[in-house]
C-alpha cells in the first residue's frame, strides 16, 4: 500500500471514532453507573464535538452536505446538553 492510499483510508474515518467512543462513555454513565442525565450531557457534548470535527473537514460523506450535518449534529447536541443540565439541576431552576 502506498502513502496516498494510506492517507485516503485515514481520512475516511473522520469523526466516527470520536462519536463511537463518546457514545459508549455516555452509555456507561447512563446504564452502568446510573447517571442518566450525565450520560445525556456527555452524548450531547460528543455530538457537538462531532459537528465541529465535520465542520473542520472530517470525513468525506457524499450523501449530505457538510452544512446539513453540522447544523443537525450541533443542534441535537446542544439540545441534549441543555436538557441534561436542566434535568440534573432541576432543584436549582426557578419555579413558577
Amino acid at each position: 500500500m502506498n502513502a496516498r492510499a494510506a492517507e485516503v483510508n485515514e481520512e475516511r474515518w473522520g469523526a466516527y471514532p470520536l462519536v463511537l467512543g463518546g457514545a459508549l462513555a455516555a452509555l456507561v454513565l447512563a446504564l452502568v453507573l446510573g447517571l442518566p442525565y450525565w450520560g445525556g450531557i456527555a452524548m450531547g457534548a460528543v455530538m457537538t464535538l462531532g459537528a465541529l470535527a465535520r465542520l473542520a473537514g472530517g470525513g468525506r460523506l457524499a450523501v449530505r452536505r457538510k452544512a446539513t450535518d453540522v447544523v443537525t449534529l450541533g443542534g441535537l447536541g446542544v439540545v441534549l446538553m441543555v436538557a441534561g443540565i436542566i434535568l440534573e439541576f432541576k432543584d436549582l431552576m426557578p419555579m413558577r
